[in-house]
């Protein structure tokens, strides 16, 4: 995420000898405490206001300095310290000595700007013309805590879980919205074959260090569980990665301030043994894809906590692989998506990702916040080519929605700049020079009618064209209008459809 560990991984129990080189001193201790498992923040990146009592607190805490004032057990509960406790994030002494913290946060404090300038009011917009937008209410309740969201063509359903552990599944065609079970908490991932429903719990939807997610069968009205004790998973794939008629489920533990990427393969028994295949935090999409053309699926991985990076795992025998790092972001930028798409046609697969998730610690518009395309150069190594400003930006989908030859955008903005540009909440980009880079942004007009949070496309109606739906969230991560606030919760649409005109 953006702020919360923005320091936090390299700080672990370091210690330098600030050996000046010419250079002064705090040059040389900011670089070396803020760059050894990350890249090193542009300090101009964030506010003075923000460094000083938010970013700068957690960073002392991280290299043991502890007091009264600034104790990162704080209303804690027991269990939840102790978990902290066991990672030994946290030294019981300092790490750095008093007279240098001072001299590195004086600093960063003296160096911060006291704003920083938001560049999203010099894009142009219009009101959405690509799409019909159709509002659905999937029960009698106000306001909507729905986690997950999945279109199942070969049902012709939309899945949804909700916050509470709720799963349902809303027929295109008789319109009914059915509940397929209870599972007590926030729902990331479902699929449903048959009877069968495998449904993975988040465990705790707010940071923790306790691993309380599980994955889920259910059959009938019988429940079992095929894996429990998961650091907050929020993603889960299953692929059967060693085509052997057996798939394997590999689960994005985004955690906090632990996490990892974990494979579950299924033993001749027919349970699942864990393996970690990432022990970083912040784990959170995968993408199974050949990237090396040797005809085996590698795993393309964006982890999103501390060292927001990028990663390819390259499959080689018998489940085992070797990791890459193919692209890095500064640990303020927040991480939030990526999309795997062969934006140019030269038969490479390029990366699309967006970073805006701005719900920790520093609530403000940030001009860094939007879209990236990175090109491949055949080899996988990638470059950053085109950058799109928008505040808050957390999902894309590239996809031809026009249909004619080059790819659009969709993309959600769960913390746009929502006092001049609320709704920035969803943008259309159509891309109308591909390679000028050249784009018509469009977007919703009805911002009251909910907080879009999640989105998936399809062809949904069967016209031949691409559909969007969006699930709405009502729940305040960060400050917005009051109004915006009250008519969400009066609210009684969970989704939006929005129907593709082009057929």
């Amino acid at each position: 995420m953006d702020l919360k560990t923005a320091f936090y991984i390299s700080l672990l129990f370091l210690s330098i000898s600030c050996t000046t080189e010419n250079r002064p001193k705090e040059v040389v201790l900011y670089e070396n405490y803020c760059a050894s498992c990350h890249i090193a923040p542009d300090i101009q990146d964030l506010p003075k206001d923000i460094w000083k009592n938010n970013v700068l607190p957690a960073m002392a805490a991280r290299m043991g300095i502890i007091t009264t004032e600034n104790h990162p057990y704080h209303n804690l509960s027991f269990p939840e310290q102790m978990a902290i406790i066991k990672t030994g994030i946290f030294p019981s002494k300092p790490i750095i000595e008093a007279d240098d913290w001072e001299l590195l946060k004086n600093y960063i404090i003296d160096l911060a700007p006291d704003s920083i300038t938001n560049k999203n009011d010099r894009i142009k917009s219009a009101s959405l013309s690509q799409f019909n937008s159709n509002p659905i209410s999937l029960d009698s309740a106000v306001g909507s805590l729905y986690t997950f969201l999945k279109i199942d063509t070969a049902n012709s359903t939309i899945l949804t879980g909700t916050r509470k552990g709720e799963l349902a599944s809303f027929d295109l065609i008789t319109k009914e919205n059915k509940l397929k079970g209870y599972f007590n908490r926030a729902i990331t991932d479902a699929k449903i074959i048959g009877d069968s429903a495998y449904v993975t719990s988040m465990g705790l939807l707010v940071p923790s260090e306790i691993p309380s997610g599980k994955i889920i069968l259910k059959y009938n009205n019988t429940s079992a569980s095929l894996m429990d004790s998961l650091h907050r998973p929020v993603h889960t794939l299953y692929v059967d990665l060693d085509k052997n008629g057996t798939e394997e489920i590999v689960v994005s533990e985004f955690g906090d301030l632990h996490g990892k990427l974990t494979l579950l393969e299924k033993d001749s028994y027919g349970f699942y043994k864990k393996r970690s295949l990432l022990n970083i935090p912040g784990t959170l999409r995968v993408i199974p894809k050949d990237m090396n053309a040797d005809g085996k699926d590698d795993l393309v991985v964006l982890a999103a906590q501390g060292d927001e990076a990028v990663y390819i795992l390259y499959q080689k025998e018998n489940l085992e692989f070797t990791v890459e790092k193919v692209l890095r972001f500064s640990p303020v930028y927040g991480s939030s998506w990526f999309e795997l798409v062969d934006y140019n046609g030269d038969g490479y697969d390029d990366i699309i990702t967006v970073n805006g998730d701005n719900a920790d610690e520093s609530y403000v518009s940030k001009p860094y916040h939007g879209m990236r395309i990175h090109l491949n150069d055949g080899q996988n190594n990638f470059k950053e080519t085109f950058f799109y400003p928008l505040n808050g930006a957390t999902r894309v989908i590239a996809k031809d929605f026009d249909q004619d030859g080059d790819l659009d955008f969709a993309l959600l903005a769960t913390f746009p700049d929502y006092e001049n540009h609320p709704e920035y909440n969803f943008v259309y980009l159509e891309n109308e020079n591909s390679k000028n880079y050249t784009f018509k942004q469009e977007h919703l007009t009805d911002m009251k009618m909910a907080r879009w949070f999640l989105m998936d496309s399809a062809d949904i109606d069967g016209d031949g064209d691409e559909d969007i739906v969006l699930s709405a969230l009502t729940y305040s991560f960060t400050p917005v209008p009051k109004e915006l606030e009250e008519a969400w919760g009066e609210s009684y649409t969970d989704l939006l459809i929005l129907e593709n005109k082009l057929h």
